[in-house]
């Protein structure tokens, strides 16, 4: 009987993920939103669903420490993060280094900007290691493949029947491409990929099946193309909620609007911090689910919510859309003040809300307007906030 192979995988998150920004994104692709789900959390969760896989281990930019233990991945199967290099070649050295103390029989390598990679891709890589020291899965370039060296004059036609468009993970047996990878770091060449390096070291690699879904998020146009697949994949509805909300004032120094602490004459009198805008969007939210409002999930008669941060009713209600497999598209709320002005406010308002929610700022909008000076919010009695918002949920009927 033979022994069964230990199987490892390496997640390569190691670039900034700039060719993936548009409309001013600054995170890092490998860190952005696919459907509420960072692609991150998307791509290891991948892997850890295949059984025979026993140890997953992703390599990270030095600077994203916080951005990865912010997705909150445990499993037994993974583990910790290590650093990588300046360039994707050391990142993936760092990362079969850091095998090293396992020794893995097989290794599966695997760029961290392809989610949607699925059991029967990697089984197949799998597969083709029994005969090879390495194994890509790949698919059959189907366009004609022009060469121009200089990227405008023609020089030949290829013949595309021999093409093939490489993908990852891309397996090997560890301890020939952990050998293979040291001799290459001491060259002055890059390499392009991992089966690039098991190529010049005279491994024989072999081509197992792609899947046209197992796509690389390169550009800003991909992460629409990525959305559309799993809305795709997943009948969803878009269901639409208000909130409303309303708070005197009292004595005070300083009111919460939007989770910001602003600084007034006043405070809103209410049995938690009173910030109508938070919870405007929380009713809103629960609107959306049909799941009544604040008070029925945090009454005020119960003192353990006695001046409590509204943030946590917000957090609360955004759970319930991902306990339920749904997302967050865009929130809007209107706040009616007369005082204090609240404009200087509003991008450090859309930053608590985009994280209480797990979505976006560039989901959020906060309005600030008055009442021209009529009724209770023009005599300054107080402040009234309205939100909607919109969400999309598995469809049950």
């Amino acid at each position: 009987m033979t022994r069964a192979r230990s199987i490892a995988a390496i997640v390569v998150a190691a670039g900034k993920g700039e060719r993936a920004s548009a409309n001013g994104e600054t995170e890092p692709k490998q860190y952005r939103l696919v459907h509420g789900i960072p692609v991150l959390t998307r791509t290891i969760r991948a892997l850890l669903d295949i059984p025979e896989i026993s140890a997953v281990v992703p390599v990270i930019h030095p600077d994203h420490a916080a951005r990865y233990a912010a997705l909150g991945l445990a499993d037994d199967r993974l583990l910790p993060a290590v650093t990588g290099g300046a360039t994707r070649q050391s990142s993936v050295l760092a990362g079969l280094m850091a095998l090293g103390k396992i020794r893995p029989d097989l290794v599966l390598i695997q760029d961290a900007a392809r989610p949607f990679v699925d059991a029967k891709l990697v089984h197949g890589v799998i597969a083709g290691l029994a005969d090879h020291e390495a194994a890509l899965p790949a698919m059959p370039v189907t366009d004609t493949i022009k060469k121009a060296p200089d990227g405008i004059n023609v020089v030949s036609t290829e013949d595309r029947r021999v093409l093939f468009a490489a993908q990852t993970p891309q397996g090997f047996r560890f301890p020939q491409i952990l050998s293979a990878h040291m001799r290459a770091s001491t060259l002055p060449r890059e390499f392009t990929d991992d089966a690039a390096i098991a190529e010049w070291a005279g491994l024989r690699v072999a081509i197992t099946p792609g899947n046209a879904n197992n796509i690389k998020i390169t550009l800003p146009e991909d992460f629409e193309r990525a959305e559309r697949m799993i809305a795709g994949a997943q009948a969803m509805e878009t269901r639409v909620g208000t909130g409303f909300d309303v708070h005197e004032f009292e004595p005070g120094d300083a009111v919460w609007l939007g989770g910001v602490k602003i600084p007034h004459t006043a405070r809103l009198k209410g049995h938690s911090d009173a910030d109508v805008a938070l919870h405007a969007i929380t009713d809103a939210i629960y609107g959306a689910l049909g799941e009544g409002d604040i008070g029925t999930h945090f009454p005020p008669s119960d003192p353990q919510w006695r001046g409590a941060a509204s943030v946590i009713f917000l957090e609360h209600a955004a759970g319930l859309v991902a306990v339920r497999g749904g997302r967050i598209v865009n929130l809007d709320a209107t706040i009616v003040a007369e005082s204090p002005r609240i404009a200087a406010h509003v991008p450090a308002m859309r930053e608590v809300i985009a994280t209480a929610c797990a979505i976006t700022p560039s989901r959020v909008t906060i309005k600030a307007t008055t009442s021209e000076r009529l009724g209770f919010t023009g005599r300054e009695e107080g402040i009234v906030a309205m939100a909607s918002a919109s969400i999309e949920l598995p469809r049950i009927d």
